[in-house]
């Protein structure tokens, strides 16, 4: 089936998943999807000021869409306001990698000590408002905004307007991220053929491939790591991710405590590299106290990485409901013991049903689904 329908993609953070996210879409659609985007920098002033200039961007560019799709980066109700002469009967959809209210707060950032930090939830509730639908990249992250939503109201004087969340409820819909899976196929088997002697085979590698931050919880991550190291237990770690100027002092830390485990340390500019450590890696124990996707996670399931995950956030919506007994833990101690087993037994069968499962976020079957709904919101 072809379709024509014509899209405006305004993103103000043009960078790493949201980039992703707009270019494989724009790539694999069948409708005519036209980006515009700012650099992915300065959060906090595009989600003040990056209306502005991408309203002025678009009213230049002559384009007429038959449907708007913003990201939750953009004040949408400032962008439709200063574009209405072109936009005023045109549907629209908020997409969400993300939102404000969720989000944890850096501990080296001053805003929510200065009240400063419920400036950006607003904007996402009335873009939220503003949007005919909101499209969340996974279940969680929709329940999770809607739940949050009448406290976040009620801390205002009056007027809280806490019965328009029904309508944002009844507007929210679930459409998960696609991804780009093939080209972790691409390098799978020179990934392997490039991988360890036959000696270091039974002991498992541990993968941590998620940004240095926070948020990611490397704290309770290397600690369980100590843990096995203190019992004994053989097995190799390879650290990826992106690091940043600053960083938690836990992986320094690490750096020294865990030397001897070590295969690589830091993060690989090189996307073929990158790939190939996902596919030469075994165990994927992961701490995160914030995911709303979890693009990481998913790419180490699909390259038959074995998962220990917490049972909170959207990690239950990525592995098969059969599995989640043997792939979830329950608390710290559980994930040590459960760590423990696994590389004490290791190698174990992989687990071909979850990739099966993440395998359905490759863009060939998202796009569809992405297009169909356009196609209807644009009385296609």
């Amino acid at each position: 089936m072809r379709y024509s329908v014509k899209i405006a993609l305004i993103e103000p953070f043009m960078t790493g998943s949201h980039a992703a996210w707009a270019r494989g879409y724009a790539a694999s659609s069948q409708h005519k999807v036209e980006i515009f985007s700012l650099e992915g920098k300065h959060w906090k002033w595009r989600m003040h000021g990056g209306a502005v200039t991408l309203a002025r961007r678009f009213l230049a560019s002559g384009f007429c869409p038959d449907l708007i799709v913003a990201t939750d980066m953009l004040d949408l109700t400032t962008f439709m306001a200063l574009t209405r002469r072109v936009t005023a009967n045109t549907p629209c959809v908020a997409y969400f990698h993300e939102n404000q209210l969720s989000y944890p707060w850096s501990p080296d950032d001053a805003d929510p000590a200065l009240k400063r930090d419920a400036h950006y939830c607003y904007i996402n509730f009335t873009s939220a408002l503003a949007a005919d639908t909101l499209c969340f990249n996974s279940t969680y992250h929709k329940c999770d905004f809607i739940a949050r939503l009448p406290a976040f109201l009620r801390s205002f004087p009056d007027y809280a307007e806490v019965d328009l969340v029904e309508d944002i409820a009844r507007k929210s819909t679930t459409l998960p991220l696609g991804l780009n899976l093939g080209a972790l196929d691409k390098y799978r088997e020179d990934a392997l053929d490039g991988g360890f002697s036959a000696d270091e085979s039974d002991v498992p590698l541990i993968l941590w491939n998620h940004r240095w931050e926070y948020d990611k919880n490397p704290e309770e991550f290397f600690r369980a790591l100590f843990g096995l190291q203190e019992q004994g237990v053989e097995f190799r770690l390879a650290v990826l991710g992106e690091r940043y100027r600053r960083q938690p002092s836990i992986f320094g830390e690490a750096r020294q405590r865990l030397d001897r485990h070590i295969v690589h340390w830091g993060y690989v500019e090189s996307y073929v590299e990158y790939v190939a450590w996902l596919w030469r890696a075994d165990i994927l124990p992961v701490t995160s106290v914030h995911d709303f996707f979890g693009i990481s996670v998913v790419e180490a399931l699909y390259c038959e990485c074995y998962p220990l995950l917490p049972q909170r956030l959207v990690y239950p919506e990525h592995v098969p409901e059969g599995l989640h007994a043997q792939c979830f833990y329950a608390d710290f101690d559980d994930l040590v013991r459960r760590l423990a087993h696994v590389c004490k037994s290791w190698p174990v069968k992989p687990l071909d049903e979850i990739r099966h499962q993440v395998a359905g976020y490759a863009w060939d079957h998202m796009a569809p689904r992405y297009d169909e709904l356009f196609s209807r919101m644009a009385g296609s």
